[in-house]
């Protein structure tokens, strides 16, 4: 499903994906209205849906996963409070502090297996300022991602994700699922979507990644907390008018691109088993889940890694100085698959 003109395959992430010509149709045949005024027919059917699928009672639609969170977090603390999260999510190490600049809230990091909590460190890590003589911030909510990205795309066991909602629970939190690529979870474990996330208070779902549209995150919850989140979403510029054209895009793409991810899936497998086997090339099989490979190397910089591929028309990102990532996404074929591991063939 190659819809972009380039003599390159980018594995750099799954956003970079471009609108598929059914989906720039339904975008230029959209009915809108005025989504600030709350009456973008398109917008409302998105929230919908969405809300339908993931059986929650009111959704939101937002310009990006980043203020989906954001709006979530502002939406279920006060300032002073503390978060807990693992301690290389993506509310962490991606979105610009924002808890803090945003919520004012502090955070309490947790540490994990491949990107996954156990929920017994989830527990250990909430601090509540009662009994601490006022030490202790107050631990309001726990965010949980899924799948993990700096876990290599991993996703959570059913059963953990119950229990971290049963921990947030009786610790008086509240908990929230950071969503952004959900969707990949849910084909690689076979879970529905409404059971993955039943006990969860609020969950962002993000619409530019896997599913490929250009634009959006949808904020599911309450509707008494989706409305706090709609005035804190108009507080923090993201109110959209004739919307209805970007939101056409992620309900094109919830009809149409979701049963085709185990085809991502099935490429990063591949790329990871292939790279995996060369010299100094390392794969971690075990976090290879989902759309992610990360691979690492002790003989060749990231830097030259990235360098050495962009000369052979292959784009990816660097993790850290021993580490790139590739994403497959929808615009990945199984001959850009075999050009990739043949020019990591030329590198090892």
């Amino acid at each position: 499903m190659q819809y972009i003109d380039s003599d390159r395959v980018d594995l750099r992430s799954d956003t970079i994906t471009q609108p598929t010509p059914g989906m720039r149709e339904a975008m230029s045949e959209a009915i809108v209205g005025d989504d600030v005024l709350g009456d973008d027919p398109t917008v409302i059917e998105l929230q919908n849906r969405l809300a339908s699928m993931f059986n929650k009672e009111a959704a939101l639609f937002v310009p990006s996963g980043t203020m989906s969170n954001a709006i979530a977090i502002k939406a279920q603390t006060s300032p002073g409070d503390e978060i807990i999260t693992e301690r290389n999510s993506h509310i962490y190490v991606y979105e610009g502090g924002g808890y803090a600049a945003l919520s004012g809230c502090s955070i309490a990091l947790v540490p994990s297996q491949n990107g996954i909590m156990n929920p017994v460190e989830v527990e250990k890590s909430i601090r509540k300022r009662e009994g601490s003589l006022g030490h202790y911030p107050n631990g309001t909510l726990v965010c949980v991602e899924n799948t993990s990205n700096r876990g290599g795309g991993t996703f959570y066991p059913q059963g953990n994700l119950d229990s971290i909602c049963e921990v947030a629970k009786n610790s008086d939190c509240s908990s929230h699922l950071d969503g952004a690529r959900i969707f990949n979870a849910a084909v690689a474990s076979g879970t529905h979507l409404d059971r993955m996330v039943r006990d969860f208070d609020s969950v962002s779902v993000c619409l530019s990644k896997g599913l490929g549209a250009p634009v959006g995150s949808v904020l599911l919850s309450s509707s008494e907390r989706i409305g706090a989140a709609h005035r804190w979403r108009k507080m923090f510029g993201g109110g959209m008018r004739q919307a209805g054209i970007i939101a056409a895009a992620g309900i094109y793409a919830i009809e149409n691109h979701m049963d085709r991810l185990v085809e991502d899936h099935n490429h990063a497998k591949a790329l990871a088993e292939s790279i995996g086997r060369m010299p100094n090339f390392n794969v971690d099989m075990d976090s290879v889940s989902t759309n992610m490979v990360y691979v690492q190397s002790d003989e060749i910089t990231s830097n030259d890694l990235l360098e050495g591929l962009s000369e052979r028309g292959i784009d990816v990102l660097t993790i850290d100085e021993s580490t790139i990532r590739l994403v497959t996404h929808l615009h990945i074929t199984q001959g850009d698959v075999n050009r990739v591991i043949a020019c990591f063939e030329s590198l090892s």
